[in-house]
């Protein structure tokens, strides 16, 4: 790796624990910007219970908008960390849950909710000293 350039064999590289990684596809990246969106990490908390409909998903989330709900979930879905389960009713009902993909993923995301607690408090004071001398 050219180290001025941050290039492997022509291509641009980023440096993840200390492996390189290509740019383009560099799976750390791909990862955390889908699953590192405002929402992404509450709809799959909110769903470690159990199914849930959209509408509960709305009340447990209140201040997400319906547009984001709904973006969020498609988002989720593709990737699969959820499922999407349509049921036969009048009107047709719809249920959201957690794959097994999903599923794993609650382990390292309950790990990251319980630092976060721990850590809140360290990080706003951190960044109250910072803004006043910024």
């Amino acid at each position: 790796m050219n180290k001025t350039t941050g290039a492997v064999k022509g291509k641009r590289v980023v440096m993840v624990c200390g492996v390189p990684m290509d740019m383009a596809n560099c799976p750390v990246r791909d990862v955390m910007d889908n699953i590192g969106g405002k929402w992404n990490s509450l709809m799959i908390l909110s769903l470690a219970d159990g199914p849930l409909r959209f509408s509960q998903l709305r009340r447990l989330i209140p201040d997400i908008s319906q547009r984001m709900l709904t973006q969020t979930l498609r988002d989720l879905q593709r990737d699969g960390y959820l499922s999407r389960t349509v049921y036969p009713t009048q009107p047709p009902s719809v249920e959201y849950s957690l794959t097994d993909l999903g599923r794993s993923f609650l382990v390292p995301l309950k790990l990251f909710v319980d630092w976060s607690l721990q850590n809140h408090d360290t990080i706003r004071k951190a960044r109250a000293e910072y803004d006043q001398i910024a």
